[in-house]
């Protein structure tokens, strides 16, 4: 489907309302994680509403897309997104974090359907993709059409385990596969490059024979070019490096790695945030199932 400009408005609408209840669910429960759901609205924004194959009235349909959730301390953008695409109601968002809540602080698979996985240790999620593209291609061969998305942080590139996988899914081939790496350069205790050297990061995928694209993670051009290129490339699996901007929509709090793990709590955050935040938004679109 063409990305037109009305389409490309209504996603940005859409991104902003996703924004704000991912802000108003982290005040409520007065724990989690700002920055990376914040930077990550406008990639998931494009998934759900235009590129994934999906119905939220059978979650389990089996021609559906995967998309695996690598970095789950991010679920809040998740949920968010799913919530605004019909899974269910907008409101329960509310219930973050909150006991006996189905929106744990990490996805957990059996509690809410939708979910592919269930996620938090950091790099495992990659291995489980490549596990559902080698799966996908042994039960279908090359045919099922079936695209298996995994979205990942850059900090956790720390874990040894995904460079596991990343050289089992280039030895593979998995042509159906599509890697994207939140790059917002921060994690928990810093900036990347000082806790951790990430850089030649396109050198290190290419070397375990992936197909390597970068964008900015909040143009949605960008973001469409890169999925639709990703997608025509039949002999290698494909890594998209996004470039985003830490707690985007909240000009206080961007590019500061001290929100990666903690929300609004105090009368003056709390008052920034959803200033910001509520005066975003606009119409709001059917959702996109396919």
């Amino acid at each position: 489907m063409a990305l037109t400009d009305e389409k490309v408005s209504l996603l940005e609408e859409k991104a902003a309302l996703i924004r704000r209840s991912i802000v108003e669910a982290l005040i409520e429960a007065k724990s989690g994680h700002t920055a990376g759901p914040l930077d990550m609205a406008d990639i998931f924004t494009y998934l759900f509403f235009h590129a994934l194959k999906y119905d939220p009235r059978k979650p389990d349909w089996p021609y559906r897309d995967r998309l695996v959730l690598s970095n789950g301390h991010i679920c809040p953008v998740l949920y968010a997104t799913m919530a605004h695409a019909g899974y269910f109601p907008v409101e329960e968002m509310l219930t973050l974090r909150k006991l006996g809540s189905r929106l744990q602080g990490h996805p957990h698979r059996e509690w809410l359907p939708g979910l592919e996985t269930s996620s938090g240790p950091l790099g495992s999620g990659l291995s489980q993709a490549v596990g559902m593209a080698i799966g996908d291609r042994i039960d279908n061969g090359h045919t099922s059409g079936r695209q298996i998305y995994c979205l990942m942080s850059d900090g956790e590139l720390d874990a040894g385990n995904s460079w596991e996988a990343a050289m089992l899914g280039g030895k593979e081939k998995l042509q159906n596969l599509t890697v994207i790496i939140d790059r917002n350069n921060i994690q928990i205790d810093g900036f990347t490059e000082d806790i951790m050297p990430l850089n030649p990061l396109v050198d290190k995928w290419r070397a375990w024979n992936w197909h390597v694209q970068e964008i900015d993670g909040h143009n949605f051009r960008d973001i469409d070019r890169a999925v639709s290129e990703a997608q025509a490339v039949f002999d290698k699996p494909s890594v998209i490096i996004a470039y985003t901007i830490p707690s985007k929509g909240i000009p206080e709090f961007e590019r500061k790695f001290e929100w990666h793990g903690k929300p609004p709590t105090t009368p003056e955050e709390i008052e920034i945030a959803l200033r910001a935040v509520r005066t975003l938004g606009g119409r709001i679109e059917a959702p996109h199932h396919d």
